[in-house]
Formats: structure tokens, sequence, C-alpha cells
């Protein structure tokens, strides 16, 4: 007789950490309940109320329903987070290669950003040497034009 598909299908979802957790957490599975019923409450409050839009907005038993069903679904979803993915056979020490390349990275960009020599060379490798230049204006009788001379007061 051959596997059934589904049967396997199931057994590999029930293998997923966060079926795993679903099953173990009594906490978790409460949280859900609670989110549950209180969503299909507030739908059924919805659906036999006068008015869609007047039962979303006026309705307090509503509202109370979808704010316990949201604070739930919140608990829900923090006590599935902070679950272990997966146990791993061992700890890695460091971050691998990539890990350690960002580090490098994060480190250059401190120093060049802390270091104004290192700064200047970096600019100098990246846009070129910086030209100095001294800029006059132009006379009106197409000469430089010479600085005037400073009068000197005496009190």
């Amino acid at each position: 007789m051959a596997p059934d598909p589904k049967r396997s299908k199931a057994a590999a979802a029930a293998a997923a950490p966060y079926v795993q957790r679903l099953i173990s957490d009594e906490e978790l599975r409460d949280n859900v309940r609670v989110a549950l019923e209180s969503a299909r409450q507030a739908f059924m409050r919805v659906q036999h109320g006068k008015a869609p839009a007047k039962v979303v907005l006026d309705d307090k038993k509503f509202k109370k329903n979808m704010s316990e069903a949201t604070s739930a679904l919140k608990d829900a979803a923090d006590a599935l987070r902070s679950a272990p993915k997966k146990k791993a056979a061992r700890k890695r020490s460091g971050g691998g290669l990539l890990g350690k390349l960002a580090l490098l990275a994060i480190a250059a960009a401190i120093a060049v950003a802390l270091n104004e020599g290192l700064r200047n060379k970096v600019l100098d490798m990246l846009f070129g040497k910086e030209e100095e230049f001294e800029y006059s204006s132009p006379s009106p009788n197409g000469a430089a034009a010479e600085p005037a001379p400073e009068s000197v007061t005496t009190t």
C-alpha cells in the first residue's frame, strides 16, 4: 500500500516548531482560543446587528470583543516569537564570513566618521584630490582688483 500524501503532509506540519509549541504550551492554546471566541462573538454581533457600520462604531460589546481578540492574538504571537526555533547540535562561536564582513564594514565606517585624516584620504581616493584655488573677482577694466588700503584711525 502506498503512503498517503495527506498523512505525510500532516506529519510534516506537526513537526514544525510552531505546531509543537502550540501542542505543548497550554497558555498559548488559551490565548488562541480566547482570540477565536472573541472574534466569533464580534462577527456575530456585526451579522445580527441593525447596521454593520453602527455596530462597528457604536456597539460597546463589539469593541470589547475586538479588544479581547486583539490582545489575545498579540499575546499568542509574542509567545510564538519567543519560542526556540530549533535545537542546534552545537553553538556557533562566530557569525561566519558574512557576520565578520559586516563587523568589518561597521568598524571601517566608524573609523572614517571619527578620524578626519582618514576621512580626507577616503574622499580623495573616491573623488580625486581636491584642488585648492583662490578666487578673485574681476575688475571692470579686466585687471585683477587690488586690495583696498586699510584706513588707520586714531583717537
